[in-house]
């Protein structure tokens, strides 16, 4: 893991960033070489109430929102934190369609692609109960940084899992690194082909 890799998560007003939802905390962990070297993580003001069911569900009230510093502050800083790293998240698209709402607000383009860390671990660990990110933090023993549905906390947990896919791609199929471009065919092939397409791998 050479490349700097940012593993992302968002917290939101709902499920639709087409529809009008908006963030409202982002966080990020950056890791080089497996280690995690840096953190990012602000609230948003989404410019509007939250209902009381994201109130509950992450635990980020009106309140807290009242003073954060609004999507303007934020998201070139996050940019900037960015770079040209590989950006990975859990079931991607839902904090991708995120990213790129908030950035197309301001003006600002993104063109980066995600690896989704949801995909590839239900190629890696097809025997899980499910896979949300709670219970893979369980079945691959990851550790519990702090409370789920905050976003630092989100991304922390989503670094730790990553960092076992990687070491169990390095471990059980002898592929060390796995580039970006690989997790990223990996993600795409059918969960009954993933055995054999990383056998194939290892074996070249």
């Amino acid at each position: 893991m050479h490349q700097r890799t940012i593993v992302i998560d968002f917290e939101t007003t709902g499920l639709s960033a087409r529809g009008g939802d908006r963030a409202i905390e982002v966080g990020a962990v950056a890791l080089v070489n497996g280690t995690v070297v840096d953190r990012f993580q602000s609230l948003l003001n989404p410019g509007f109430r939250v209902s009381a069911f994201i109130e509950n569900y992450t635990g980020i009230s009106n309140a807290m929102l009242a003073d954060a510093p609004g999507s303007r502050q934020v998201m070139p800083r996050l940019r900037d934190f960015i770079g040209d790293a590989v950006l990975v998240a859990h079931n991607a698209s839902f904090d991708q369609g995120f990213l790129q709402a908030e950035y197309q607000r301001l003006g600002l383009r993104d063109s980066h692609p995600f690896i989704c860390s949801m995909r590839v671990a239900r190629r890696l660990y097809p025997d899980a109960p499910n896979h949300r990110l709670g219970t893979l933090v369980e079945y691959a023993r990851v550790p519990v940084c702090g409370q789920f549905h905050r976003a630092l906390a989100d991304a922390e947990m989503t670094a730790c899992l990553w960092l076992a896919m990687l070491a169990q791609l390095a471990d059980r199929y002898r592929i060390d690194p796995a580039s970006p471009a690989l997790l990223r065919k990996l993600q795409a092939v059918k969960i009954s082909r993933a055995e054999a397409y990383l056998r194939e791998v290892a074996a070249q």
